[in-house]
C-alpha cells in the first residue's frame, strides 16, 4: 500500500504543486488549508486530493486534524511542513500582533504538525519531515523581521530533529525556495519583477512551483534515506550559503 503523504498549505501555490507532484508519485495525499474554502473545494475538484482544514498555530487542531487524515488514509509518513504567512512591516513599525501571528504559524506551526506525528514515525522506524523555509531565512530581509526569524528557526529545528530521527528511520530536511512563480508573486508589478527582483537572480528568470515539488518528491523517496539534516537552497543562484 502507498505511503500517506500530508502537505499543509496544500491546495495552493508551492504547496498545491507538492501535493500535486506526491499524488502523481503515487502517494496517498491529504492537503491541509487555513481559510480558503472556495479555493479548497476547487481543488479537491481538479486534483482528487482530499483537503482538510484547520489552523497550523493551534497544536490541538492539528492533532485533530492529523487524527482525522490518519483515519481516512493511514498513519501519516510523509510531512511537508509548507504553510506560511507574511506580516511585512519595517521593524519599528512591527506589531507584537505581526510577530506572533508569523512566529505561530511559520514556526510553532512546524512543531505542532511535526509532534503529533513523531512518534508514530519512530514506532514504524521511518518517516520523512520536510519544510519548506526561505532564502530569506537564510540571508534576512528588510521588512521581515518575523518572517526572517521564523524560517531560520525552522532551519534550526530541521537540524535538531535530523539527529533524533536519524537512528529511527527518520530524515528530515528543509528546501529554501528563492523567488518562486506563484500567484503571490506573479501579483507584484511587472516593472517591479523585470527590474528589481529578476535582475537579482542569475538564471534570470522566477522559479517554477514544480521544481520545488520535484525536490519534495526526492527527499521522500527511499532514495533520499542517507540525506538528513540538509537545507537544499532553490533560488536561482541568488544566495550562496
Amino acid at each position: 500500500m502507498s505511503r500517506v503523504a500530508l502537505v499543509t498549505g496544500g491546495t495552493r501555490g508551492i504547496g498545491a504543486a507538492i501535493s500535486i507532484a506526491l499524488k502523481a508519485a503515487g502517494y496517498r495525499v491529504a492537503a491541509n488549508y487555513a481559510g480558503n474554502d472556495e479555493k479548497a473545494k476547487a481543488f479537491e475538484a481538479e486534483t482528487g486530493i482530499h483537503a482538510f482544514k484547520w489552523d497550523v498555530s493551534n497544536y490541538q487542531a492539528c492533532a485533530e486534524g492529523i487524527a482525522k487524515v490518519e483515519a481516512e488514509l493511514g498513519p501519516v509518513e510523509i510531512l511537508v511542513n509548507n504553510a506560511g504567512i507574511t506580516r511585512d512591516a519595517m521593524f519599528h513599525k512591527m506589531t507584537p500582533e505581526q510577530w506572533n501571528e508569523v512566529i505561530s504559524t511559520n514556526l510553532t506551526g512546524v512543531f505542532n504538525m511535526t509532534h503529533p506525528v513523531w512518534s508514530g514515525m519512530r514506532d514504524r522506524n521511518f518517516g520523512r519531515v520536510i519544510t519548506i523555509s526561505s532564502i530569506n531565512g537564510q540571508k534576512g530581509q528588510m521588512g521581515q523581521a518575523n518572517y526572517s526569524a521564523a524560517k531560520a528557526g525552522d532551519l534550526g529545528i530541521t537540524k535538531a530533529l535530523a539527529q533524533e530521527g536519524a537512528a529511527k528511520g527518520i530524515t528530515v530536511n528543509a528546501i529554501c525556495p528563492g523567488y518562486i512563480g506563484t500567484e503571490m508573486v506573479r501579483a507584484i508589478p511587472e516593472k517591479v519583477l523585470n527590474e528589481r527582483i529578476i535582475p537579482q537572480i542569475p538564471v534570470g528568470r522566477l522559479g517554477e512551483p514544480e521544481e520545488i515539488a520535484r525536490i519534495v518528491v526526492f527527499l521522500a523517496s527511499d532514495d533520499a534515506g542517507f540525506i538528513t539534516g540538509s537545507t537544499i537552497s532553490a533560488n536561482g543562484g541568488q544566495f550562496f550559503v
